[in-house]
């Protein structure tokens, strides 16, 4: 990589996988107006593309020269979209919604080349399968905080054991997929 990576994120589980998969990469976080924007009309492949470079784009603007890395991800289960709940209210209604459920988790990938460079969009899925939770169990992990600040309310390296991958990347489901941005900067050179 000839230029300095450059995550557009604030996630400490992104900063997290970057770093254990050996990156060298500095954090320039985007505003949180590059952050918002669920559109209903729009479907999760869609939606997290189009967060993923609005982040990146939030970053490029404000930095002279680097590879800008920009990521979102949802959870889909049942047709809904369920991104970071706002409350213990909404990760409980998440939780029963996946509970004895297969569902997918999406991640947007944006890599930018600044100056000069057109953005690389690409969108990983991911299938979990997750197994009948228990209302103890539900209430638990609620009081646990884990599920703060996580799509679906719900995080896989919690290893509790609720969860199978059934098809696609387990670093996805953590919020950015390695192999897929391993392969991007391959091809961005």
């Amino acid at each position: 990589m000839s230029q300095e990576l450059i995550l557009a994120s604030g996630s400490p589980r992104r900063r997290q996988l970057l770093a254990q998969a050996g990156y060298h990469f500095r954090v320039v976080a985007p505003r949180e107006s590059a952050e918002c924007g669920v559109c209903s009309a729009e479907t999760p492949p869609v939606m997290v593309a189009r967060l993923a470079y609005q982040k990146a784009a939030d970053v490029a603007g404000r930095i002279g020269r680097g590879l800008v890395l920009g990521c979102d991800t949802v959870a889909e289960c049942a047709g809904r979209i369920l991104g970071k709940p706002a409350d213990e209210i909404r990760a409980r209604e998440m939780l029963e919604l996946l509970s004895g459920r297969e569902h997918h988790v999406y991640s947007g990938v944006c890599l930018w080349r600044v100056p000069g460079g057109q953005p690389l969009i690409e969108v990983e899925v991911t299938t979990l399968a997750m197994r009948v939770l228990s209302p103890r169990e539900i209430d638990d992990y609620l009081a646990s905080g884990l599920w703060e600040g996580k799509a679906g309310a719900f995080g896989l390296q919690d290893r509790l054991g609720w969860l199978e991958i059934t098809a696609g990347s387990e670093s996805n489901v953590v919020g950015l997929p390695l192999e897929r941005l391993a392969d991007m900067l391959r091809r961005t050179g």
